[in-house]
């Protein structure tokens, strides 16, 4: 498998709700997303994708989240899924792989919150 890797960068607080059913204090981070997208074939220019329109993807999806509150942003707003870095991950990597070439795949999805503090989503094989 061919594989390329894009890192972006973000801001956005959270609150999560914990186990005990309370809502932890409202803090922001400045959240790192490094996102793989692989292909078993390279196309026709021998390219997985161009990186431009991965970053274009991406970028698209980052900015619905960048300086807000993920509590308001869906889908963590319905107070069904806890905006936690897993469920971040989770979200961009399905949200890109909606908009990938056929043969382009959603390889990993690692968010980071805090130096040091990282969360991956790798989909389902099918």
């Amino acid at each position: 498998m061919f594989e390329i890797t894009i890192h972006r960068v973000f801001s956005a607080a959270h609150a999560l709700r914990l186990y005990d059913g309370s809502i932890e204090p409202l803090h922001g981070h400045n959240w790192t997303v490094d996102l793989t997208v692989g292909s078993q074939h390279l196309d026709k220019i021998e390219i997985v994708m161009d990186f431009h329109e991965l970053e274009r993807i991406v970028d698209a999806l980052i900015a619905q989240l960048d300086t807000s509150n993920l509590n308001d942003v869906e889908p963590f707003s319905n107070g069904r899924v806890n905006p936690t870095a897993e469920r971040v991950a989770q979200w961009i990597g399905q949200q890109v792989a909606k908009q990938l070439p056929q043969s382009v795949h959603v390889h990993q999805v690692e968010v980071g919150e805090a130096p040091g503090c990282r969360a991956g989503y790798r989909p389902p094989l099918d």
